[in-house]
């Protein structure tokens, strides 16, 4: 220990340790220089020391404040910016203007215009609550909810968007403190209501909603912008843009504004006229498919979204499924005839209105008796039809049926195109060729029926229907789009597709389809009038009709089809009632606004008005009362029948031979149906008038008239030998009245068999042990 009592301090002992070894080594004691000198610089080793322990220590902690940085200025960086942008801004997407839709001839159907938008900033409104409560009055949204994203949001939300002219005024007159306002685009329909069902709706983020809007939503939306608002430690807003929005494609459609106008504006007259729920009419090239026209209704204004109803929003041209009716005996007959079963000229027993068909009775509007094949078509026969059918057969048939394009998507450039309802033969019961062969136990939609009339149209062709034509670059110069049409396939022959053509103008001229007739121009089409199925019992209406009309015009080098549907007319409802005078009134426009020259010549104004004075409402019924298949809805959900399923068969003959009727030419009597002539074009009867017009058939007043008639009606079939159950389905499928006597097996029938009845005919077998 020292003198003061404690431990010598550390370089004094050293030093003393230094000097004891000096000692040892030398055997004497150090020198005071040498001894002060070895002091001076073992003071100086200790100075150095403590001054790198202050050093290593200062660097220690700048370490620790260095890495401390580190973390929080790169690995948390992140974090901190966005809670700060959370707390201080908030990112708004900028939207894009949408690309301008333009008809045919380059008009404007659907574009974007600037509009205020109103927002507030919430830290700068003094009584939020009140605020939202004056402007909510005015913009009839709902108060709860604009408060409620205001007050999640304390930098900006919107309170007014995309309202009109008098809205913003209204806002802005209030000049309330936090609340400003932002230019946006807003989709804007200057004809309004024009094709609205084409064209569709966008919603307030102008995204597609529905038509073409929604189909090419990607296309037309552009890419949007960013906007940042800010708001500094004062309370202050500010915005800025960091991404301008891209305009986003232009397209071009097939539609023609001029045409589509006229089209609706007829369709709303026929829907004032006969009280129709609803009704579509459809205007296509039957050469390249483009739709030029397609108009629905009920309708809607898309610049007032909040008044549209779901309703009104169902573009029927493409998503309604009803039974055609009648209008689909052009492909029962045209696959007959492209089948070489039967020629227009064939004269078929339509049995005065009534025939039964594996125990079905199945009558026409009307009493019927020998029709020629265009007779059946022209006075749309049902029996005939069958008949037809009948000797097609099943697969044949169906075959027809697919290859007009039913049971499957056109492939037209709209959202929400159905299929329609179709079964294939294995599902089909004993009656469906009878039932199908009539447009019932089948449902096409209005798009599919038009493609139908354009394939005779087209000398036999079926084209795929577009009503788009292409797409334009926005910032792109006015430029010409060129038309691609879409697939295409032969369906029946040029000759078969010019009989039907020549057969469709006999149903305008002589008829179910008189009030078709145009001025100056040939017609040609078909009516169909199909009774709807009642939701509430699930069976065919009595009240409540589907009337339809479909052709195209001219005869020889047609221009346009018009297919017109209405639906529920009350009181006169067939389709040559009140769809055939929409047919006229559309295509007569049509033709003389495409500078389509006449192929008629013009008769005087008070011949035309005589004409249409002679017309009876009457005379244009056509459809069955009877409904031999299921109902539309039961017929495709069930897809066996209750009733066990009988093959048609092919061969006609087998199911009852056709009464066939020739008129041998004595004096001056002229033969009637329908010819076609070298170039595969449609002639008038023989009989037509000076105007085109054909005659029906008149005997002379003297001389004889011959008929060669072959043995017609059913072949009774041999019952003898059959059980009971055999000889009553033998019977059903014969379509005759079995009169079972006694039991065991069949031993005696009358009429024998071999002989031929009328259809339904009562037989008597007796049966015994």
């Amino acid at each position: 220990m020292d003198s003061r009592g404690g431990y010598p301090h550390a370089m004094e002992l050293a030093v003393r340790l230094e000097a004891v070894r000096h000692i040892c080594l030398s055997g004497q004691w150090p020198s005071t220089n040498n001894q002060r000198r070895f002091m001076t610089t073992n003071s100086n080793l200790g100075k150095n020391s403590r001054l790198y322990l202050l050093g290593a220590m200062l660097l220690f902690w700048c370490v620790v404040i260095c890495g401390r940085l580190i973390y929080l200025q790169v690995f948390l960086y992140g974090g901190f910016v966005k809670q700060a942008e959370h707390q201080q801004q908030r990112e708004i997407p900028l939207s894009a203007k949408r690309g301008v839709i333009y008809d045919r001839s380059g008009k404007e159907l659907a574009m974007s215009v600037l509009v205020d938008s109103a927002f507030a900033v919430p830290s700068e409104v003094k009584d939020l609550p009140t605020a939202v409560s004056l402007i909510t009055r005015i913009t009839g949204d709902d108060r709860n909810v604009v408060l409620a994203d205001c007050r999640n949001h304390k930098t900006f939300c919107w309170v007014a968007r995309k309202g009109n002219d008098e809205t913003i005024q209204r806002i802005k007159s209030l000049n309330l403190q936090g609340i400003h306002f932002q230019k946006e685009p807003k989709r804007f329909y200057p004809a309004r209501d024009l094709a609205a069902q084409v064209l569709g709706t966008v919603g307030m983020e102008d995204s597609g909603q529905s038509g073409i809007e929604h189909a090419f939503d990607d296309e037309l939306r552009g890419r949007a912008g960013k906007m940042f608002v800010s708001v500094d430690a004062r309370r202050q807003w500010f915005s800025d843009v960091e991404k301008q929005p891209e305009a986003g494609e232009n397209l071009v459609l097939t539609i023609d504004k001029n045409i589509q106008y006229i089209a609706e504006k007829e369709l709303e007259q026929a829907i004032h006229d006969t009280q129709a729920i609803a009704g579509t009419v459809i205007v296509e090239n039957p050469h390249t498919g483009e739709i030029l026209a397609l108009a629905n209704r009920p309708t809607f204004n898309p610049n007032l979204r909040k008044q549209i109803t779901p309703a009104a929003l169902t573009n029927r041209a493409v998503s309604y499924v009803y039974e055609p009716g009648s209008t689909f005996k052009l492909v029962t007959i045209s696959a007959a005839l492209e089948e070489k079963l039967t020629n227009p000229n064939e004269v078929f027993d339509c049995q005065m209105g009534s025939i039964v068909y594996n125990g079905m009775r199945i009558r026409d509007s009307k009493p019927h008796g020998l029709l020629p094949v265009w007779g059946v078509l022209a006075e749309s026969s049902d029996v005939g039809a069958i008949k037809i059918a009948l000797r097609l057969g099943e697969d044949r048939f169906y075959k027809y049926i697919r290859a007009y394009g039913f049971g499957q998507q056109t492939g037209i450039e709209l959202p929400g195109e159905t299929r329609g309802l179709t079964k294939p033969v294995s599902r089909w019961s004993r009656v469906s060729i009878a039932a199908i062969s009539m447009g019932q136990e089948i449902g096409i939609s209005p798009i599919q029926l038009a493609g139908l009339i354009s394939t005779f149209a087209n000398d036999g062709v079926w084209v795929a229907p577009r009503i788009l034509t292409g797409k334009v670059e926005p910032q792109g110069t006015p430029k010409t789009v060129a038309f691609h049409p879409g697939p295409s396939r032969r369906v029946i022959s040029s000759y078969t597709a010019a009989e039907m053509r020549a057969m469709m103008q006999q149903v305008v001229l002589e008829g179910t389809g008189r009030k078709a007739i145009l001025e100056g121009y040939t017609a040609a089409g078909k009516t169909g009038t199909a009774q709807k199925v009642d939701p509430a019992t699930g069976a065919y209406s009595k009240t409540k009709y589907i009337g339809s009309f479909a052709g195209f015009a001219p005869l020889n080098n047609p221009q346009i089809v018009v297919a017109v549907i209405l639906d529920s007319a009350v009181g006169l409802h067939q389709g040559g009632q009140v769809s055939a005078p929409v047919f006229r009134r559309v295509a007569q426009q049509v033709l003389e606004y495409l500078h389509t020259p006449h192929d008629l010549p013009l008769a005087p104004q008070h011949q035309l008005l005589l004409a249409q004075a002679k017309m009876k409402d009457k005379d244009l019924e056509e459809g069955t009362p009877d409904h031999p298949g299921e109902p539309l809805e039961t017929a495709e959900v069930n897809g066996d029948s209750s009733v066990a399923r009988t093959p048609s068969p092919a061969n006609p003959r087998t199911e009852g031979k056709v009464l066939q009727a020739a008129i041998r030419e004595t004096q001056s009597v002229p033969a009637s149906p329908a010819t076609v002539n070298d170039a595969n074009q449609p002639q008038a009867p023989a009989n037509s008038g000076a105007n085109g017009d054909a005659a029906p058939t008149k005997l002379p007043t003297s001389g004889t008239v011959v008929l060669d008639v072959e043995q017609g009606g059913i072949e009774v079939p041999s019952f003898i030998g059959k059980t009971v159950r055999g000889a009553v389905e033998a019977a059903e499928d014969a379509g005759l009245d079995l009169e079972a006597v006694g039991s065991g097996l069949a031993r005696q029938q009358s009429p024998p068999a071999g002989s031929h009845v009328a259809a339904g005919a009562h037989v008597m077998v007796q049966f015994g042990r």
